[in-house]
């Protein structure tokens, strides 16, 4: 089975004044479809770095990334765009929900931003697997903790994304609400999907197939 997500050897620095701080050091990862990959590390050990990296948002200073056999990075950004709002779910740990649309409308949003022929899936549908069906005309900040997050998955989810990458999605929830989305990421895999999840749980560790620990910018073996 092919990898649907591929990073070689990513590289990341940051410059501030004569300061250079080597944010990622030649990390790797491959991630198949169905499989879900947890990265684990210190605050600042490089996990949110990877995770823009992976997500197109952030271009590496060297390596490749590759969804699907199509090169992402190093492209103009209007098509990293394109191709992230194609195949790509990103849940963010603060949710990025737009705050004067209700939840029906931040789903239409997203499947907007997709730019092709093809037919999105019914936003009652995502709201139903996210089991916020009934809360469709609600603002974000008429939403619960733990509503926010599953509201920010069926935007990850507007456009069925071959990959979705999550950033500490249980991080600010209680356990309940923390195992909804768990169920609910294990769901996505088993339908097909690869996932990435940044955590400090080790609870969400657990629960992945995989665990990719960094430090300092690095793999650990």
């Amino acid at each position: 089975m092919s990898a649907v997500l591929e990073a070689d050897r990513l590289y990341r620095f940051y410059h501030a004044g004569d300061d250079e701080t080597l944010a990622l050091r030649g990390v790797s990862l491959a991630v198949q479809p169905g499989e879900i990959v947890a990265v684990t590390g210190p605050s600042g050990s490089g996990k949110s770095t990877l995770l823009a990296l992976l997500a197109g948002l952030d271009d590496p200073d060297g390596g490749t990334v590759w969804i699907g056999g199509e090169r992402l990075s190093r492209r103009a950004e209007e098509v990293r765009a394109r191709i992230r709002a194609r195949r790509v779910g990103v849940l963010y740990q603060l949710v990025n929900l737009v705050g004067h649309l209700d939840l029906a409308g931040n789903v239409r949003l997203a499947q907007r931003l997709r730019d092709d022929d093809g037919d999105p899936t019914p936003v009652p549908e995502i709201l139903d697997a996210v089991g916020l069906r009934a809360r469709a005309n609600a603002l974000p900040r008429e939403l619960s903790g733990g509503e926010r997050a599953r509201a920010g998955l069926a935007v990850a989810l507007a456009n069925d994304p071959d990959i979705l990458l999550c950033d500490e999605p249980t991080g600010e929830l209680d356990g309940a609400a923390a195992e909804r989305v768990l169920v609910l990421l294990r769901q996505r895999a088993a339908a097909g999907a690869a996932v990435v999840v940044v955590t400090h749980s080790e609870r969400v560790a657990r629960d992945a197939d995989r665990v990719l620990a960094l430090r300092d910018g690095e793999a650990q073996e």
